[in-house]
């Protein structure tokens, strides 16, 4: 058998074994830690049993328009008294899990101390709670910042998500579909009615998105849901320029508790 022969038999090794060596340097110097404690951990990207235990995943049994949990199993298609007495104009809503404890820590990490490194760890979480839509949707499309706002951020958190499950997925990224033409005030701190209104004439379909859109099933990323006033507005403009179906994946959801405000 001749070196030419040999060769890519022995080359993966040699590569592989350098690829443990360098993971184990790597540890060395930069030991991992829990994403949401910080605790020192077992591997990167991993959180350690008491932050993973500290998240409400949401599972079914859920509203199957607003992804919001039952208390109960009421059934296979059962609606919540909201998605009933105030439809989305979205399709359907999807999120891994609860805004509160470590959620509410990965997502202020994500979006507010420049931890791009968690979206892959969240993406692959919303890649399981997006499930079938994921598997048949045609486009999957970041929320948009505006200029400004990614200028003074640097990043958009939510293209960060998308991205993420692009790489998972192997859906096609219209990051481009959708631009966000107005500069709009914070959201913290706004009620339903004020963010509704903070939202209106926001976004807009790019001259590209027209043609992306049409008669597509989109998946439209963003990191939390609240009260919905953001993504409903990016669904209405990618409607009317004539998306088929529009389901919200998102990491985390706000839920309403007795007392509690909107974030």
């Amino acid at each position: 058998m001749d070196t030419k022969t040999r060769r890519p038999f022995f080359t993966p090794l040699l590569i592989g074994y350098a690829r443990a060596q360098w993971h184990r340097a790597s540890d060395f110097v930069f030991p991992p830690t829990c994403p949401g404690c910080g605790r020192m951990n077992a591997s990167h990207g991993a959180l350690c049993q008491e932050c993973w235990q500290d998240i409400s995943f949401i599972e079914r049994p859920y509203c199957e328009v607003l992804g919001t949990p039952f208390e109960h199993d009421l059934g296979a298609g059962f609606l919540s008294a909201e998605a009933i007495a105030d439809p989305p104009v979205f399709d359907r809503l999807r999120s891994v899990c609860t805004f509160d404890g470590t959620a509410r820590k990965l997502v202020h990490g994500l979006k507010y101390r420049d931890r791009t490194e968690l979206a892959p760890m969240m993406a692959k979480w919303m890649a399981r709670a997006g499930g079938e839509v994921l598997a048949e949707c045609d486009l999957i499309i970041p929320v948009p910042l505006h200029t400004w706002r990614l200028l003074s951020r640097r990043f958009n958190q939510s293209a960060e998500l998308a991205r993420a499950l692009v790489e998972i997925t192997g859906k096609p990224l219209a990051a481009n579909a959708v631009r966000r033409k107005k500069s709009t005030a914070q959201q913290i701190g706004l009620g339903k009615a004020q963010r509704e209104t903070n939202m209106r004439g926001a976004f807009e379909v790019t001259v590209q998105g027209k043609t992306e859109l049409f008669g597509k099933r989109i998946v439209l990323v963003d990191d939390v849901y609240t009260t919905g006033a953001t993504v409903s507005a990016v669904t209405r403009v990618m409607k009317r320029a004539g998306a088929a179906d529009v389901t919200v994946l998102t990491f985390a959801m706000a839920i309403a508790r007795p007392g509690a405000g909107i974030i």
